[in-house]
């Protein structure tokens, strides 16, 4: 069996790792093909390219790069029809993702699986309509979703959200992490997340720098730490030496993918509260039951574009999920230093409503079942 994957950000990445790892499991003969990153990689994938050129979110970030994603976009599709897969599975990033999808089909037969199916309860929902033309398959994270994929006739499982069986760090190892990066352990332990694209982190830093230092000047006690995600390291460092106030920063840089791994899973267990960039660290946050404020801001262009095409009253994952809406969000042009300031001061008040919101949406999302990727490659066999 021959599998072609791609994925395009971190998050992708982790999916596309764990659907390798319980494809691998079923049927110990699979070989893999396609784009991904350090976690696909581990897996046994040779990416053909990196797969950090495909992290660009919003449309005027997108723009610069337009020609040579879409030859990407073509030698990816071309690689696909030339090998003749079982299957091609497409992981999150739709722009790119889809665009392959659909050159593969007009040239071939090759099964086509979408794993993470497109926000059509938030945005644009007529997405679903348009992918059925080139997708078979859709694989769900979450269980409101399946009935949107099979309106237009295409094949859809929910296989849970991996976050939701990420193990939880225990006291002993959040107790250990705080001695190793000098955190006093009756101080309270802030979280900053300012994303896992170079676009986010330059257009999210600039506030996060300054409600840090407000929150400091607040609360004197308060530590802060900054898990830097592998994809942007160098950009977060840069960018957090320009604060004034500057968090310990869990640079990953020099270090094994699992060092990295781990180090991350116990720091969100170990911090009290985070300031995080939206997204799905949100529902890892929530794995941790580490509540949070969630803020967001694309360039304003793309702003004004995709405000426009909002179907929904909230971004947030676990506000989605549990039907509430306890995680704060600041967004768009709402997205001040004294809006977000204002939301951190009244989470640090009162987090206990966002802690039974986080374990409502892990028992939604499968936690204590079969682990997502193995549901996930039961699911591409069944298709199959």
């Amino acid at each position: 069996m021959r599998v072609f994957l791609v994925a395009g950000e971190p998050s992708g990445d982790a999916l596309g790792a764990a659907l390798m790892a319980g494809l691998k499991t079923l049927v110990p003969e699979v070989t893999f093909d396609g784009v991904g990153g350090p976690l696909m990689q581990a897996e046994g994938l040779v990416s053909r390219f990196d797969m950090s050129e495909l992290s660009v979110m919003g449309i005027a970030e997108v723009l610069p790069k337009y020609f040579h994603l879409k030859r990407r976009i073509a030698q990816t599709a071309e690689a696909v029809v030339e090998t003749r897969p079982d299957a091609l599975i497409t992981i999150d990033a739709p722009d790119f993702s889809f665009r392959v999808a659909k050159l593969v089909k007009a040239q071939s037969d090759v099964r086509t699986v979408h794993y993470v199916a497109p926000t059509v309860w938030a945005w644009r929902p007529g997405r679903a309509k348009k992918m059925a033309a080139f997708i078979d398959h859709v694989l769900a994270l979450f269980p409101f979703e399946p009935p949107y994929m099979e309106a237009e006739g295409m094949l859809c499982d929910f296989v849970g959200h991996p976050a939701a069986t990420v193990p939880r760090a225990s006291q002993a190892e959040c107790a250990a992490f705080r001695v190793e990066h000098g955190l006093e352990d009756a101080q309270p332990l802030m979280l900053v997340l300012p994303g896992s694209r170079r676009g986010e982190v330059a257009r999210m830093g600039p506030v996060f720098g300054e409600t840090l230092a407000r929150l400091q000047a607040a609360h004197p006690q308060m530590q802060m730490i900054l898990p830097a995600a592998p994809s942007v390291a160098d950009t977060v460092i840069e960018e957090v030496g320009r604060w004034s106030l500057q968090p310990r920063v869990l640079d990953p840089r020099g270090k094994d993918i699992d060092t990295v791994q781990r180090e991350k899973r116990v720091a969100f267990a170990a911090a009290d509260v985070a300031l995080a960039t939206s997204g799905t660290v949100s529902l890892e946050l929530a794995a941790a039951g580490t509540p949070m404020v969630s803020a967001f801001d694309l360039h304003w262009l793309s702003r004004a574009i995709i405000s426009r095409m909002v179907t929904t009253d909230t971004g947030s994952l676990i506000n989605h999920v549990t039907d509430t809406r306890v995680v704060p969000e600041v967004v768009g042009h709402e997205m001040t230093v004294e809006n977000t300031f204002a939301a951190m001061q009244g989470l640090l008040a009162d987090p206990e409503p966002q802690r039974a919101a986080m374990a409502l949406t892990m028992e939604r999302l499968g936690q204590g079942g079969e682990a997502p990727g193995l549901r996930a490659a039961r699911a591409v066999l069944r298709g199959l």
